[in-house]
Protein backbone atom coordinates (compact mmCIF):
# COMPACT_ATOMS: atom_id res chain seq x y z
CA UNK A 1 0.00 0.00 0.00
CA UNK A 2 0.94 3.09 -0.89
CA UNK A 3 1.37 6.04 1.67
CA UNK A 4 -1.07 9.05 1.29
CA UNK A 5 0.69 11.96 0.25
CA UNK A 6 -2.49 13.97 0.18
CA UNK A 7 -1.75 15.19 3.69
CA UNK A 8 -0.22 18.16 1.82
CA UNK A 9 -3.50 19.21 0.34
CA UNK A 10 -3.08 21.60 -2.47
CA UNK A 11 0.74 21.72 -2.40
CA UNK A 12 0.74 18.29 -2.80
CA UNK A 13 2.35 18.02 -6.59
CA UNK A 14 4.26 21.08 -5.88
CA UNK A 15 5.59 19.01 -2.66
CA UNK A 16 6.50 15.63 -4.99
CA UNK A 17 8.02 17.91 -7.56
CA UNK A 18 10.34 19.41 -5.15
CA UNK A 19 11.60 15.99 -4.16
CA UNK A 20 12.41 14.97 -7.38
CA UNK A 21 14.02 18.06 -8.21
CA UNK A 22 16.30 17.43 -5.04
CA UNK A 23 16.92 14.29 -7.49
CA UNK A 24 17.33 15.60 -10.48
CA UNK A 25 19.52 18.12 -9.26
CA UNK A 26 21.65 15.79 -7.56
CA UNK A 27 22.42 13.78 -10.56
CA UNK A 28 23.16 16.46 -12.31
CA UNK A 29 25.41 17.90 -10.02
CA UNK A 30 27.48 14.70 -10.20
CA UNK A 31 27.29 14.26 -13.83
CA UNK A 32 28.38 17.96 -14.43
CA UNK A 33 25.36 17.73 -17.02
CA UNK A 34 24.05 21.48 -16.35
CA UNK A 35 24.58 22.91 -19.85
CA UNK A 36 23.01 19.46 -21.60
CA UNK A 37 20.03 19.76 -19.49
CA UNK A 38 19.12 23.45 -20.22
CA UNK A 39 19.64 22.31 -23.56
CA UNK A 40 17.61 19.46 -23.94
CA UNK A 41 14.96 21.52 -21.50
CA UNK A 42 15.13 24.72 -23.83
CA UNK A 43 14.27 22.59 -26.90
CA UNK A 44 11.36 20.40 -25.34
CA UNK A 45 10.04 22.92 -23.30
CA UNK A 46 7.50 24.42 -25.81
CA UNK A 47 7.01 21.35 -27.11
CA UNK A 48 5.83 20.01 -23.47
CA UNK A 49 4.06 23.03 -22.47
CA UNK A 50 1.36 23.07 -25.93
CA UNK A 51 0.87 19.32 -25.29
CA UNK A 52 0.42 20.34 -21.65
CA UNK A 53 -1.92 23.88 -22.36
CA UNK A 54 -3.52 21.42 -24.75
CA UNK A 55 -4.28 18.11 -22.64
CA UNK A 56 -5.59 20.37 -19.53
CA UNK A 57 -8.02 22.45 -21.92
CA UNK A 58 -9.79 19.53 -23.39
CA UNK A 59 -9.93 17.53 -20.23
CA UNK A 60 -7.39 14.82 -21.02
CA UNK A 61 -6.60 14.74 -17.48
CA UNK A 62 -6.88 17.36 -14.06
CA UNK A 63 -4.47 18.29 -10.82
CA UNK A 64 -6.83 18.19 -7.86
CA UNK A 65 -4.20 18.37 -5.56
CA UNK A 66 -1.93 21.65 -6.73
CA UNK A 67 -2.03 25.36 -5.55
CA UNK A 68 -4.60 26.57 -8.12
CA UNK A 69 -1.86 29.07 -9.65
CA UNK A 70 -1.39 29.30 -13.08
CA UNK A 71 0.95 30.73 -15.33
CA UNK A 72 0.55 31.21 -19.28
CA UNK A 73 -2.82 29.01 -18.65
CA UNK A 74 -1.53 25.90 -17.58
CA UNK A 75 -1.08 24.87 -13.33
CA UNK A 76 2.71 26.55 -12.17
CA UNK A 77 3.57 22.76 -10.94
CA UNK A 78 2.99 21.65 -14.57
CA UNK A 79 5.98 24.08 -15.38
CA UNK A 80 8.44 22.47 -13.05
CA UNK A 81 7.37 19.51 -14.11
CA UNK A 82 8.75 20.75 -18.01
CA UNK A 83 11.69 21.26 -16.41
CA UNK A 84 12.30 18.48 -13.77
CA UNK A 85 11.55 15.09 -16.14
CA UNK A 86 14.56 16.43 -19.20
CA UNK A 87 17.10 17.49 -16.58
CA UNK A 88 16.48 13.75 -14.39
CA UNK A 89 16.91 12.43 -17.76
CA UNK A 90 19.80 13.98 -18.70
CA UNK A 91 20.97 13.55 -15.44
CA UNK A 92 20.61 9.87 -15.19
CA UNK A 93 21.94 9.81 -18.63
CA UNK A 94 24.58 11.37 -18.19
CA UNK A 95 25.59 9.37 -14.53
CA UNK A 96 25.20 6.59 -16.18
CA UNK A 97 28.04 6.89 -19.12
CA UNK A 98 30.30 8.66 -16.17
CA UNK A 99 29.78 5.36 -13.82
CA UNK A 100 29.97 2.40 -16.29
CA UNK A 101 31.11 4.44 -19.46
CA UNK A 102 29.88 5.13 -23.03
CA UNK A 103 28.52 2.73 -24.79
CA UNK A 104 29.75 4.18 -28.39
CA UNK A 105 32.98 2.14 -27.98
Amino acid sequence: MMPNIGVFGPYTYLFTELLWGVVALALLWYSNAWRDAARTIAVLYPFAYVWDWYTLTVGVFSIPLRTGIDLLGIPVEEHIFMLIVPAMVVGAHETLKKRFGSSEE
